[in-house]
């Protein structure tokens, strides 16, 4: 072989070799690597991950994820996000270099999931658009506008002495099994076509009690505006506590959108404790009651996160109702008294009208909105303030009528009408009132039209008064639900169409 073909056969072996080392993909992926130390209920601690920031996820064997929650010098103690049974000390631990997220989109509307995003119906997988994080910073100061439209719930006696705007943070609470959740359940039913999508956040309850939620929702037809996210009783401390916060950045990517939402966290003792659990398990230092000391801090940056926003940013609004529960009827305890300082207003359910059976049972006197009028109606106004004061009134008479003394004719008629106020208030589960059907009732009762009907006629008196509603004006309708004021022509209507009403039954009696 002559030395020219050597030579050409080695210069072609060298491009070639060079040509495969441009093109050669190794495909080798460099991935931090840690140890599972200790494992307890719900945390674990990990040690060789030095590099891994606050809140990033790790990943386990078995397709386990865990949230970094605390950064010491040599260990991260993390909060485990599901079952850990198969996990055993010594195991891998991967780092994600990504925070906790959860999808967002309209697919979501209707459907079932968890605190990470997973459906938990009978309907398949979920499409998504993006996945936004699960803690995300409150909208700027610069970026808000005042709350000033009306939220209806559909409830009376809210929506005339409480109301809610949109934007508002109000909170419900109660001992047990006095009608909290109805409440915002209610709340939710009474959104039906006026364009406001509902997120409903279960936190540590029981199957069956979110499945009657779901079941409710879903034969009125609630669950074509409603996203459901749900972290049951037997879940991890871990699930619990990421829910509230996964479904806020669920309800703020429609907001983002311009639309109103409104947020009901059921319940917010439940996640405090959660977050005790937590913080006890990481030898996180105990404060009162055991809660560590940034208990009121996780609320509150929750709850800051519900807001109205200016046009410049879309104008869309963010409506939140925390429920918390009360022990012995104690709204000075350690949590309750936290959130009545963040929210801008409460509902206080009292025991003792829920055993008379007053539903729902809503104590006038310890609720508050500190929003007020200004998102209310215009037409609720004139009312509001009066009803108010005459059924305090009538308490504090009923009470000093206890003691046996004489009383005249003019306070015996405001006891009257305090027990007649009482009994227009009450309201069946799942039967909100629309907004005319309550003004009608509501005039009927501040201009003494229910005065003369007996006690057991009341409810099938204000039944035949909101029929009438199909017999107001449209020029009436339109001033309803408008920002004008209610003239006294319009008043004059609603109080004559009421008597008309009254006038029918009490002559039905007559005959009988």
């Amino acid at each position: 072989m002559q030395s020219t073909d050597l030579t050409q056969i080695i210069d072609d072996t060298f491009l070639e070799i060079s040509h495969s080392r441009k093109n050669y993909d190794s495909n080798i992926q460099f991935r931090e690597m840690g140890v599972v130390k200790n494992i307890s209920a719900g945390t674990a601690t990990v040690t060789g991950l030095p590099g891994t920031g606050f809140e990033e996820l790790l990943e386990f064997p078995n397709n386990l994820f865990g949230m970094a929650f605390n950064l010491d010098k040599d260990e991260i103690g993390v909060v485990l996000l599901g079952r850990n049974d198969q996990l055993q000390a010594g195991d891998t631990v991967l780092r994600t270099h990504r925070v906790a997220d959860i999808p967002v989109g309209e697919n979501l509307i209707g459907r079932v999931i968890d605190s990470l995003g997973n459906p938990m119906d009978d309907k398949g997988p979920i499409s998504f658009q993006q996945r936004n994080p699960i803690e995300r910073p409150a909208p700027p100061i610069m970026s808000r506008e005042a709350v000033n439209a009306p939220l209806q719930t559909g409830i009376k006696v809210i929506d005339a002495i409480i109301p809610i705007g949109r934007g508002q943070r109000e909170l419900i609470l109660g001992d047990r099994q006095t009608g909290k959740t109805s409440i915002a359940i209610d709340t939710i039913l009474n959104q039906h076509d006026k364009n406001v999508l509902c997120v409903y956040c279960a936190i540590g309850q029981r199957t069956a009690a979110v499945a009657k939620v779901i079941s409710e929702l879903t034969e009125k037809g609630a669950m074509e505006y409603t996203i459901v996210v749900v972290t049951e009783g037997n879940s991890s401390p871990g699930l619990q506590y990421l829910t509230p916060y996964a479904a806020t950045s669920i309800a703020e990517y429609f907001m983002e959108q311009g639309r109103d939402v409104l947020i009901v966290y059921d319940d917010l003792t439940k996640h405090a404790r959660a977050y005790r659990e937590l913080s006890l398990l990481l030898r996180r230092p105990p404060g009162r009651e055991a809660f560590p000391g940034d208990i009121f801090y996780i609320h509150s940056r929750l709850l800051e996160r519900a807001t109205h926003l200016n046009e410049e940013n879309g104008g869309g609004s963010l409506t939140a109702l925390p429920i918390i529960e009360t022990q012995a009827q104690d709204i000075s305890a350690y949590i309750p008294t936290n959130l009545i300082s963040i929210t801008d207003g409460q509902i206080y359910l009292s025991p003792k009208l829920f055993e008379l059976g007053l539903l729902p049972a809503v104590d006038i006197g310890k609720s508050v909105s500190r929003v007020g009028g200004k998102a209310q109606l215009r037409a609720y106004r004139k009312i509001s303030g009066n009803l108010k004061l005459a059924y305090a009134q009538s308490e504090e008479l009923e009470t000093f009528a206890r003691f046996g003394t004489r009383l005249d004719q003019d306070t015996k008629k405001m006891i009257e009408r305090g027990k007649r106020i009482r009994m227009i208030f009450k309201q069946p589960e799942m039967k909100p009132v629309s907004v005319p059907e309550q003004l009608l009732v509501l005039h009927a009762l501040i201009n003494g039209v229910f005065d003369a009907v007996p006690l057991d006629k009341i409810t099938k008196a204000e039944a035949l008064i909101q029929k009438k509603y199909y017999q107001l004006p449209d020029e009436v309708l339109q001033r309803i639900y408008s920002s004008e004021s209610l003239n006294e022509v319009d008043e004059a209507i609603l109080v004559m169409l009421a008597k008309e009403a009254i006038t029918n039954i009490l002559k039905l009696d007559s005959d009988e």
